[in-house]
């Protein structure tokens, strides 16, 4: 079904504006038709694009009593600002609507290739409302759109879907955003894969997409974006490669970064981290460079949150540290823009020929966190997960759950199916795991994640769900950080681990752009991380400033962490569009992102305080013994201090109507 409609053009040919297309396109599935709206040059400079300029369209357009699992939902892709305009690091995509986990602002962020697609389609934005009565997929190129069944591609993975539409759409260069049998079945933990096996994961944005009978969405075509100062955009990108290539630091091989945790755990003072070190890391590695150094120094959460090093020992961690795991290592993977290369592509394992290296994150919720040291069974999940299109945290934090529920008697193997779930059990995590991409059985009922899983089983297992507002946590440990507890807690999507921490407001170095924030001693002692002070929450504030804004320039996370002054998103976005534009405006423009996603949960009936990470996260009672032994994140005075920076009601996190209307958003 071909959707027509009248594209928008300058006499050039070139998209309208410097840095964004000037429109979005929106598809009802519903009826089978389409439009596109131009979006005004004011909108973009007060929110640029990406989740900004998603964050305002839908604050208006999706009914406060809306399902999120109905057609009145919105489903949107959006490409940064900064995509295509020859800047660095800037090819992030996302996905957002109202999440079915948290029922409020739901955001997942991706790479790959479909972010500078969406813009070669002529769109910043494609928006899907309604639901088609049969599988179909969406395909978007040079300004046009139709709607074309996906029967025959309904129950297959991800990467059959995307390796299926390439070949037959008839399209140059087409890139692919699909589910999987995951999305299919509406897992509440459902991504929306591109590139074989990157995937927007967290929200349920795959759920929402898979209840629209939508399989995929392609895009394709030859529009340009236009720049304002293309020479300096070229000047400041070459600036930033010497960065990234050239400085390199001296690093220890991989399997002695289990010591390297040992020594900063038992030193009394920590540096202030400079983020080349990480960068360094990241180009040798990835970001399995941490798969050892964090549980060692407390930054990795273990058994379900209740472990310690102690119990996840060098010894059994050392089968997957980061020479182990890009020992399978066959050729380096980029994103778009990206000079850093932190991904691979790896030797697969059982029926799979190759893989998507295993993330940090996906290696220590299918490991650490369940006591499970089989290195061949996490590649094997890895993959399991990307085809079926499921978020591994999730995945991960569901079976550490069920893991507990086992061991303390209130699952059995009636339940289970005969599983064993006891700690560690490689064969056992394979099944549970299977059993949820299939929803058979007890994997039916974890299916939608821990928080979902503990309302349906009882009998007191809510206290063992670690997610905050029905998202499951992240593998960061705020009683390491607590940035990451506040974060979590606090963010208009909580339980994310992409937007702030201390470690995050340390890389970013703002302070060296942004006058009036708070510096970092190059050495301090450890005990200030944990005081509940103003100065924290400032930084803490900060961080969601810049990350709420480079998610609208389309900046990755990993080039923001090589620092401001390295990395010059914020002169970027000036030489790009041509605005004149300083620091602070761009903070601020951050800052009107964060508030205009608080103020839709507010609308949507989310109570802020009800998104707080759990007691045991937040080290109530505290760790008995291992790195992280005795400490509590005052979250209580860290959350009051943070929204009341922002000027929202420091009580109960709700924008007060002052600061809506500095923010120039419309009333609650």
């Amino acid at each position: 079904m071909r959707l027509p409609f009248t594209p928008c053009r300058n006499r050039e040919g070139d998209a309208v504006g410097n840095g964004f297309m000037g429109k979005v396109l929106w598809v009802d599935l519903s009826s089978g038709s389409s439009r596109v709206e131009e979006i005004p040059d004011s909108v973009y400079r007060e929110y640029l694009s990406g989740s900004g300029l998603a964050a305002r369209l839908l604050y208006d357009r999706i009914p406060p009593a809306a399902d999120p699992m109905g057609p009145d939902n919105v489903l949107g892709f959006v490409s940064g600002l900064l995509t295509g305009s020859g800047s660095l690091f800037t090819g992030r995509w996302m996905a957002v609507c109202k999440s079915p986990l948290t029922r409020g602002w739901g955001e997942a962020n991706c790479g790959g290739y479909f972010s500078p697609a969406i813009k070669r389609a002529g769109f910043d934005g494609i928006f899907v409302t309604g639901a088609a009565a049969e599988p179909v997929y969406l395909l978007v190129h040079d300004g046009k759109a139709e709607i074309r069944s996906a029967r025959d591609l309904w129950g297959k993975d991800t990467l059959e879907t995307e390796n299926t539409l390439k070949a037959t759409c008839g399209l140059k260069d087409p890139q692919v955003a699909v589910i999987g049998p995951a999305g299919e079945k509406l897992s509440l933990m459902a991504g929306i894969t591109n590139d074989r096996g990157r995937i927007a994961a967290r929200s349920g944005v795959g759920a929402v997409m898979g209840s629209k009978k939508l399989k995929a969405v392609v895009c394709a075509g030859s529009a340009r974006v236009a720049v304002a100062d293309r020479e300096r955009v070229k000047a400041l990108s070459k600036v930033c490669v010497t960065w990234v290539k050239d400085k390199k630091i001296p690093l220890p091989p991989g399997d002695l970064s289990g010591f390297l945790g040992v020594l900063m755990r038992v030193l009394p003072t920590q540096l202030g981290q400079d983020g080349l070190l990480y960068k360094s890391m990241l180009a040798r590695w990835g970001t399995c460079s941490m798969n050892q150094i964090s549980p060692e120094i407390g930054d990795a959460p273990l058994q379900n949150w209740k472990g310690t090093n102690a119990e996840w020992t060098l010894k059994r961690s050392r089968s997957v540290n980061p020479d182990a795991i890009i020992s399978r290592e066959t050729s380096k993977y980029r994103c778009f823009s990206c000079p850093l290369a932190c991904g691979g592509i790896c030797r697969g394992v059982g029926p799979y020929e190759e893989t998507h290296k295993p993330e940090y994150e996906t290696t220590l919720a299918l490991g650490g966190l369940l006591l499970n040291e089989d290195k061949e069974s996490i590649f094997l999940l890895n993959e399991m997960l990307n085809r079926a299109g499921m978020d591994t945290i999730s995945a991960g934090s569901t079976v550490a759950f069920a893991m507990e529920c086992f061991e303390k008697g209130i699952l059995t193997t009636a339940d289970t199916g005969g599983i064993d779930l006891a700690w560690g059990n490689a064969q056992g995590i394979i099944a549970l795991v299977e059993k949820m991409i299939a929803r058979e059985g007890l994997g039916d009922l974890l299916a939608d994640g821990s928080k979902k899983a503990a309302e349906r089983i009882g009998k007191g297992s809510a206290e063992l769900a670690m997610h905050a507002g029905g998202q499951d946590l992240p593998m960061h440990d705020g009683r390491y950080d607590p940035g990451f507890a506040l974060h979590y807690s606090v963010e208009p999507t909580p339980g994310r681990h992409t937007l702030g921490a201390q470690l995050y407001y340390e890389m970013f170095q703002l302070w060296k752009k942004v006058p009036g924030l708070p510096g970092i001693s190059m050495m301090y002692g450890k005990g200030r991380k944990y005081e509940a002070k103003p100065e924290h929450a400032r930084m803490a504030v900060a961080c969601s400033q810049y990350s709420h804004m480079f998610n609208g320039a389309g900046l990755c996370k990993f080039g923001a962490f090589v620092g401001a002054t390295r990395t010059p998103v914020f002169d970027w976005v000036d030489a790009v569009t041509g605005w004149g534009v300083t620091p602070e405006q761009l903070m601020q423009i951050g800052e009107r992102s964060l508030t205009t996603k608080q103020a839709f949960n507010v609308r949507h009936g989310v109570r802020p305080r009800d998104n707080f990470a759990p007691p045991r996260s937040l080290g109530s009672p505290p760790l008995p013994r291992g790195a992280n032994k005795g400490r509590t994140v005052d979250l209580a005075a860290l959350s009051r201090m943070y929204w009341d920076l922002l000027g929202w009601d420091p009580a109960t996190g709700i924008p007060t109507p002052a600061a809506l209307e500095r923010l120039g958003i419309p009333a609650i």
